[in-house]
């Protein structure tokens, strides 16, 4: 059947692979991104010829956000499910990252999604139904050096959503994670660096790093042809075509070995928040209403 989609972050990687996946699968998708008219004037109107309805949303700013999705149920007369995809990624040391650096990543990666979510919601309990989908990262379950503000926000994702899960499944609304591990796309050339340079002069020749990783991570990732940013839109594709309650809450895409380890990790996970829940006498909120 059919769904009215909203994605965020649509104009490149995995919002943009997305956002044809389920035009070719004959959804409606309104693809949202900041800058339309300007720096992703090219990206809006490939989307837009391929049948996407286009909407301009800086998921930093609530009245963007607001006036977007109101443009967006105008468009198509409802949103049945919401791809919160918007997202940045940084490279360092964490010492030498600012908290204003941290504000504007938790700005994008986790108040954006607030911020979508509060805005989609009214209406999706309104019709008792609805979809959030939040793009997580195997970094929201486990630590890596060098990208500590980012491995923060995606751990703050992950509770945002696993609350949503409870909180909302009496309204027949599910929230599901897709966990990606890393992907060549867009993402890796837009990495906030850390603004405190002078801090990074006290660590010496350990400030270079991250930059030596991240050199052997590309590597690893050129020489790995099935890690293909296609496989993170087919989930999602799946996750929405899959019924209402029975949606896994968590799924990992990774073909480069860590997402192995995170799926019996999510494994035990699952069952210890069960097992409390139940312990607690609220075990049904873990499972969605039915309609």
């Amino acid at each position: 059947m059919s769904k009215n989609i909203l994605i965020t972050g649509a104009s490149s990687g995995f919002g943009k692979m997305i956002t044809e996946t389920l035009l070719n699968k004959g959804h409606t998708v309104i693809a949202s991104m900041r800058g339309v008219e300007s720096k992703n004037k090219t990206s809006a109107e490939s989307l837009d010829n391929a049948g996407a309805h286009i909407v301009e949303i800086d998921v930093t700013s609530s009245e963007s956000v607001d006036t977007g999705v109101r443009s967006a149920i105008d468009k198509t007369g409802s949103i049945d499910v919401v791809v919160n995809n918007a997202g940045v990624g940084v490279l360092g040391l964490q010492e030498a990252f600012t908290p204003e650096d941290w504000q504007g990543l938790f700005d994008i990666n986790v108040f954006g999604v607030q911020r979508v979510n509060r805005a989609v919601l009214p209406s999706m309990r309104e019709r008792n139904s609805g979809l959030l989908i939040s793009i997580s990262s195997l970094l929201g379950r486990m630590t890596i050096p060098f990208y500590g503000p980012y491995n923060a926000s995606k751990w703050a994702l992950e509770a945002l959503a696993e609350n949503y899960r409870t909180e909302l499944s009496g309204f027949g609304i599910d929230s599901c994670i897709v966990e990606p591990g890393g992907y060549p796309t867009e993402f890796m050339d837009n990495l906030v660096k850390p603004g405190d340079k002078d801090r990074l002069t006290e660590y010496g020749e350990f400030a270079d790093a991250p930059m030596g990783f991240f050199a052997g991570f590309e590597q690893a990732l050129a020489s790995n042809k099935e890690q293909d940013p296609q496989n993170v839109a087919d989930v999602v594709a799946e996750l929405i075509d899959t019924p209402a309650g029975q949606r896994p809450f968590r799924t990992v895409v990774d073909k480069m070995g860590m997402g192995d380890h995170i799926k019996g990790y999510n494994e035990q996970l699952e069952q210890i928040t069960s097992g409390i829940y139940n312990a607690f006498g609220i075990g049904d909120m873990l499972k969605l209403k039915a309609q």
